[in-house]
């Protein structure tokens, strides 16, 4: 298995049934209270065994209201992501499949261009 392959496999894609995307600032939030959603992120999705991808941008492009977390296929985006929301979105959304829908700012799945 050449190092590509070994990362794929090691970050788990073959077995991703989401990806969560989280924005840790500087400029939608201080990047110490972006780093702090990260850390439980990533903590709450090793601990339960949570199938999603997880990734951390400098920007999503909103630039105010952040932590901003994006969860793809559904395209949901969440403002103002703290800790406490975090586990609770983790656990409904990112296992259970509900979306957060008090929480969510906007709802944009992308849909696949055709071949050709």
């Amino acid at each position: 298995m050449n190092s590509i392959d070994a990362g794929f496999s090691k970050m788990g894609l073959d077995g991703a049934t989401r990806h969560a995307f989280l924005c840790i600032g500087p400029d939608c939030c201080a990047t110490g209270e972006g780093m702090a959603v990260w850390e439980v992120l990533k903590a709450a999705t090793l601990a339960t065994g949570c199938r999603a991808l997880r990734s951390k941008a400098a920007c999503l492009r909103i630039c105010s209201g952040g932590p901003w977390l994006l969860v793809y296929p559904e395209g949901i985006w969440y403002g103002g992501v703290t800790p406490e929301r975090c586990h609770r979105i983790v656990a409904e959304h990112l296992i259970a499949g509900r979306p957060v829908r008090e929480w969510m700012a906007q709802a944009h799945p992308l849909v696949a261009c055709p071949p050709g």
